[in-house]
């Protein structure tokens, strides 16, 4: 077992499911990416800090720490901020709806920082 999946166990979240439904969605579409407990939560990284669980009670929330610098076009990557952007998902209906533009999100950022 890893750190990460302590963290889901102590924290008991009430939306574990759903949070571990998007956590089997990020690392998929680009294998390069790495998982630790930053700042006391996931954080997936590959060259740099991509992404962290925000959480939330009523929705999953991922933080893009440079998500304004992610090349393409993600509608759902939310924020107006000079670098952070979020994506948040309500239910697993909802991450299926958006699991393409999340793998979308990790790949680009792999790829942009592979070079």
């Amino acid at each position: 077992m890893n750190e990460v999946d302590q963290w889901f166990i102590d924290k008991a979240h009430p939306l574990d499911a759903l949070m571990r439904q998007v956590r089997a969605g990020i690392p998929g579409p680009a294998s390069r990416v790495t998982e630790s407990i930053k700042w006391q939560t996931p954080t997936f990284s590959f060259k740099g800090n991509i992404v962290s669980f925000n959480p939330s009670k009523h929705f999953v929330s991922l933080l893009f720490h440079r998500g304004a610098e992610i090349p393409g076009d993600h509608p759902r990557l939310e924020g107006d901020g000079k670098l952070a952007r979020t994506m948040r998902f309500r239910s697993s209906d909802d991450l299926e709806t958006g699991r393409a533009e999340l793998e979308a999100v990790i790949r680009a950022w792999c790829d942009w920082k592979a070079g």
